[in-house]
């Protein structure tokens, strides 16, 4: 008899326990509910994930030019979107589009000295290897379609709008359909630039200013559009 109502006591007190327990965890829970609550309703949650988004991303910052190029994007009917390695057709189409003003438009000489000074600045090394999209009379010195496609868009800018643009921002558009024709590799690059203190601009991302400073980093590869 003794030993039963040990026993009893024993399952009277872990009952005891077991309930405070229970309720110590309903406590707990029902206050960290009230203070996420309290933070989503004054906005704090909201502004640390944010901020931690922020941090993340800065590390992360796509050099990736978006929407629709100034002026010419609508004559053209073109946009940077168009080019993306989830639609590589969509891309081939809009890089044609662009090499045949490579082809269709014959330069007058003042245009043409503009058009050496500016494409002399810039090649298309992860693809063709060449030292410069043309060569110092201005003949191409690139087959590729990427290097036809920057061409294009010189001749195009110098011959409708020679006052609209300055050297300076014709060569920025071609960095930028650069960009768009090699992600990886200028991801990489735009890294390396960041790390040596330079300052971002698709001039110094893209131009031979500074071709090779990202070599030894770890970058993506490929290519957006054929060669």
């Amino acid at each position: 008899m003794e030993k039963e109502l040990k026993t009893m006591k024993n399952m009277e007190r872990a009952a005891v326990i077991l309930v405070i327990l229970v309720v110590a965890t309903l406590t707990y829970t029902q206050v960290m509910v009230n203070k996420v609550a309290a933070m989503a309703s004054s906005g704090e949650f909201a502004q640390q994930a944010g901020s931690a988004g922020n941090e993340a991303a800065s590390s992360q910052t796509s050099v990736i030019p978006t929407g629709m190029p100034r002026l010419y994007g609508e004559e053209l009917g073109v946009s940077y979107d168009d080019i993306s390695p989830y639609d590589q057709r969509k891309a081939d189409e809009a890089i044609k589009r662009l090499a045949y003003l490579d082809n269709y438009i014959e330069l007058a000489p003042e245009e043409l000295e503009r058009y050496i000074k500016i494409g002399m600045q810039i090649s298309c090394e992860y693809c063709c290897g060449a030292e410069a999209i043309i060569f110092r009379n201005g003949q191409a010195a690139c087959g590729c379609a990427h290097s036809y496609a920057m061409r294009g868009v010189a001749k195009f800018l110098l011959r409708e709008h020679p006052n609209d643009f300055t050297d300076d921002e014709i060569l920025e558009e071609l960095g930028k359909w650069k960009t768009l024709f090699f992600p990886g590799q200028m991801q990489g690059k735009a890294a390396a630039l960041e790390q040596n203190g330079i300052e971002f601009n698709y001039i110094n991302l893209a131009s031979n200013k500074y071709r090779g400073i990202e070599q030894g980093l770890s970058a993506g590869g490929g290519m957006v559009g054929g060669c």
